[in-house]
């Protein structure tokens, strides 16, 4: 019984992994990274600094993916992000993918 427990908890563990990948290619393919890094400012703040800020907002899902849908300025600086071309369920797994940098 404790290896099927071992083997379920493995597979998930590759199942999130696959999905971590497969986000920053999302990330990559709507060209999120060439304003933001994981871990080092750029024209955007870190990903990793925006992870911290909104660490405790249970609401920072729908936040980030309304942000990243329509864009914003203020929260970071005077440099505004401009609004991206993604879909509702694109922004949020792109808002998941940010939130679990570290």
């Amino acid at each position: 019984m404790k290896a099927v427990y071992v083997a379920m908890m493995a597979a998930a563990g590759i199942a999130m992994a696959g999905q971590v990948q497969a986000d920053e290619a999302l990330a990559k393919a709507k060209n999120c990274l060439a304003c933001h890094a994981v871990d080092k400012k750029l024209v955007g703040p870190a990903y990793k600094d925006v992870a911290a800020k909104y660490k405790a907002d249970k609401g920072a899902v729908a936040t980030l993916a309304a942000k990243i849908k329509a864009g914003g300025k203020g929260v970071w600086g005077e440099i505004p992000m401009p609004p991206n071309n993604v879909t509702d369920d694109e922004a949020k797994k792109l808002a998941t993918w940010v939130l679990s940098q570290k």
